[in-house]
């Protein structure tokens, strides 16, 4: 048999520090992603992700496990370029994985240049509302 906790306000062990679980439960991280962009692309590690698509160069999509309610979600990451050369990321229709309530496109790319590239360190977070 299945529990269920009701409460409208957390507070800490001390009875301060209260929060609304609305609040909790808005503002937490949906899914977040951390991989390996270059080579064979592979998972280190994530939450709320299915998969993880590679179409070309510096670009990439994450698949979530539960999809979000609509596509009007934020996300946000970091990559870094082999040899510590910083690149960028960002949501872009440049690639064919724009944003969906499955999935999130994903841009890594120089910023002194806009030239794609494939990152070793990716991370990526999604919040929002899910579905």
């Amino acid at each position: 048999m299945a529990s269920e906790l009701r409460v409208n306000t957390l507070k800490d062990a001390a009875g301060n520090n209260s929060i609304a679980t609305s609040f909790v439960a808005g503002g937490s991280v949906k899914a977040w992603h951390s991989f390996n962009g270059t080579g064979t692309v592979a998972t280190r590690d994530s939450f709320n992700v299915s998969s993880l698509i590679d179409s070309a160069i510096g670009q990439y999509a994450t698949v979530f496990t539960n999809s979000m309610s609509d596509g009007n979600y934020s996300h946000s990451g970091f990559s870094e370029h082999d040899g510590g050369t910083h690149a960028l990321f960002a949501t872009s229709n440049r690639d064919n994985h724009s944003t969906s309530t499955t999935k999130a496109g994903i841009d890594s790319f120089r910023g002194s240049d806009n030239t794609a590239v494939d990152s070793s360190q990716m991370t990526h977070m999604i919040v929002g509302d899910l579905a």
